[in-house]
């Protein structure tokens, strides 16, 4: 049944591309003019209703839910399907109008601000789940398809798809900015759980990363593209079909809860339990200014001290290994108040007071806005990068609870600022450099999973050198020759 509703879908929806796209070889050579006669050839390949020129939608589409903020794009387009993608490509890159993709917006650097104004290509329209292979473990979606929409689709079938970065995102969002998330100590970011991917490169060709309907668990074939376009947060090409791997709903779950005397504890137990061989779901860490913020937003009566929320994902009989082993390991270092919550509701409770810790750290100050930071170091730095940053948040007088992803060595400093204040921006700023450099002095990088967008893109040049970064400029002019895909993110412009 599923495989009929996805087939008849997927019909249905070319047959529309088809019919708008035949005039798109006229369309395509229209030649330099006025705007208004691009936004009629516009019109012509996606329909009258999916373009605007809307200030609130320009707007829209012009701003992620970070700080940064930069001109929106001159119109937005939404396209249907990926023949659409591709006229309209065509047409941008014969006018030279930069194009950034949009997905759902939730990145947190700026990486679909219009730097240059030009088009963005909204692809909420392109929302099919296209192909389900249960028995294959893997999936492919369009753009528009987010987390929640997709393991929703796959609720009667025992599959999921684990990446969970916290916001509903799209997948292939995801995939661009390869993001990862709670579950990522166990399944891995979303550059292990791509197989595939199809993107409109900047002239408006149709590749296959990995071959067009492609998808085996490993491949020794040729240059990694699919991992070139990972993470490439639109730079390279506009991602429109991505191809998962999916995973077996556990058949049983168990979540917990532990408190720390200190951030070494709590540390050490988390290298313990990896070292054990317990194949602990999520592990994640919360400091005491974070445990406060979320017993005070969740309505939680936690101890305000480091704490660790754990989860573990197995059958019965091997929860009950785990869960033992990891008792152990964490009283021996100190750990107390040890809570477990077996019932789904109580589980969903615990993490969802995780996943609001975005809104608790706000509620810390009403009325201000928060720079979420998300550095990674190697696990054993982690004690003495967050002592550090403590120390750097009270020196500098900023409220910055912590959180983050302790098994994989990455944390994010949730600051909480005035946006009417200058000086507090500007000491937040200090702030956040100052704390990316220790990570890349400690062996570790600027962003575990947030990307570089406009944001970090000096600290991109520390972190690779040189040579590194001219391979990717060398990368990026091969493959966007005029500079239209998402300029100015990433790498920096020439001229600075």
């Amino acid at each position: 049944m599923l495989h009929g509703l996805i087939s008849s879908r997927r019909v249905v929806s070319h047959w529309h591309c088809l019919q708008q796209c035949r005039n798109v070889a006229s369309i395509t050579t229209v030649k330099s003019g006025a705007l208004d006669d691009v936004i009629s050839a516009f019109r012509s390949i996606c329909g009258e209703d999916y373009v605007s020129l809307s200030d609130a939608v320009r707007e829209q589409h012009g701003k992620d839910e970070s700080m940064h903020r930069c001109r929106p794009p001159n119109v937005v387009v939404f396209p249907h399907c990926v023949e659409e993608v591709s006229a309209l490509a065509k047409l941008c890159y014969s006018h030279n109008l930069p194009i950034i993709p949009f997905g759902t917006g939730t990145g947190l650097e700026g990486g679909v601000g219009a730097v240059k104004g030009g088009v963005c290509f909204s692809l909420r329209n392109m929302d099919q789940v296209l192909d389900l292979h249960q028995e294959d473990f893997d999936v492919t979606v369009e753009p528009g398809v987010t987390r929640k929409a997709l393991n929703a689709y796959l609720r009667e079938t025992g599959l999921w798809f684990p990446v969970d970065p916290g916001a509903d995102a799209s997948l292939c969002g995801m995939a661009a900015t390869s993001a990862s998330g709670t579950n990522a100590v166990r399944y891995g970011t979303m550059r292990e759980n791509v197989l595939n991917l199809e993107v409109v490169m900047a002239d408006g060709t149709v590749i296959h990363t990995a071959g067009k309907g492609r998808r085996p668990r490993k491949t020794s074939a040729g240059y990694n593209l699919t991992n070139l376009f990972v993470g490439s947060e639109g730079t390279l090409g506009i991602i429109t079909k991505t191809t998962l791997r999916l995973y077996g709903v556990p058949e049983a779950m168990v979540s917990a809860v532990c408190s720390f005397p200190s951030v070494q504890a709590a540390v050490d137990s988390t290298v313990q339990i990896l070292q054990a061989g317990v194949p602990i779901a999520r592990i994640e860490f919360l400091d005491d200014v974070m445990i406060d913020a979320c017993n005070r937003f969740s309505s939680l009566s936690y101890p305000v001290t480091p704490t660790l929320f754990l989860e573990f994902h197995g059958s019965e009989k091997s929860l009950e290994e785990q869960v033992s082993t990891t008792e152990e390991i964490t009283q021996s270092n100190g750990g107390a108040d040890f809570k477990w919550a077996t019932d789904t509701e109580e589980r969903n409770r615990l993490w969802k007071a995780r996943h609001d810790a975005w809104y608790a750290a706000l509620a810390l100050q009403p009325g201000c806005k928060a720079y979420a930071t998300d550095v990674c170091v190697p696990l054993s730095r982690l004690p003495q990068i967050i002592v550090e940053t403590k120390e750097d948040l009270i020196q500098n007088k900023l409220t910055g609870p912590i959180a983050g992803h302790v098994g994989d060595g990455n944390f994010h400093c949730l600051v909480v600022l005035d946006p009417n204040d200058q000086e507090e921006q500007h000491r937040v700023h200090l702030f956040t450099e100052r704390l990316a450099r220790r990570a890349l002095a400690m062996d570790g990088t600027c962003t575990g999973e947030h990307g570089v967008g406009l944001g970090k893109r000096a600290l991109l040049c520390e972190e690779m050198g040189p040579m590194a970064i001219q391979v990717m400029q060398g990368l990026k002019d091969t493959l966007d020759p005029k500079n239209l895909m998402n300029p100015g993110k990433i790498l920096l412009p020439a001229e600075l």
